[in-house]
This record gives C-alpha cells, sequence and structure tokens, in this order.
C-alpha cells in the first residue's frame, strides 16, 4: 500500500511539474507578444508624432506667409 501511495505522490508532483511547465511557457509567450504590441504602439504614436509636428510646422509657416490656412467651407 505504501508504494502505491508514493507512485500516486510522484503522478502528482509530475502532473504539477508538467502544469507549472505550461504556465511558465503561456506567460513567457504572453510577455513576448506584449513586449511587441508595446514597441508597435510606440513605434506608431511617435510616427503619429512627428507628422502631427510636421502639420504644425506647416501651418505656422503658411499663417506667416499670409495664406489662409483655414479650411474651406463644404
Amino acid at each position: 500500500m505504501s508504494s502505491s501511495k508514493k507512485a500516486e505522490g510522484s503522478n502528482k508532483t509530475t502532473g504539477n511539474d508538467e502544469l507549472t511547465t505550461v504556465v511558465e511557457e503561456l506567460l513567457e509567450s504572453l510577455s513576448t507578444k506584449f513586449d511587441g504590441v508595446s514597441t508597435e504602439i510606440f513605434t506608431k504614436m511617435d510616427e503619429m508624432s512627428r507628422r502631427l509636428d510636421n502639420l504644425e510646422a506647416a501651418l505656422r509657416s503658411g499663417g506667416e506667409n499670409g495664406t489662409d490656412t483655414t479650411p474651406p467651407k463644404a
């Protein structure tokens, strides 16, 4: 009977180890995906900021040249 309890305990340990491994792999995968998405978002935000700066500079230079920068009415 004691050998059966040892085998049962060994199976639980193996099951726990497998579960731990699966959870660690899942967390690593999610972390990698999150890092990729974060990098992509920051890249897009930098691009948007640069484009807005360029637009703002164009609007200012148009106003300084006496050009009407107000959008046409529909």
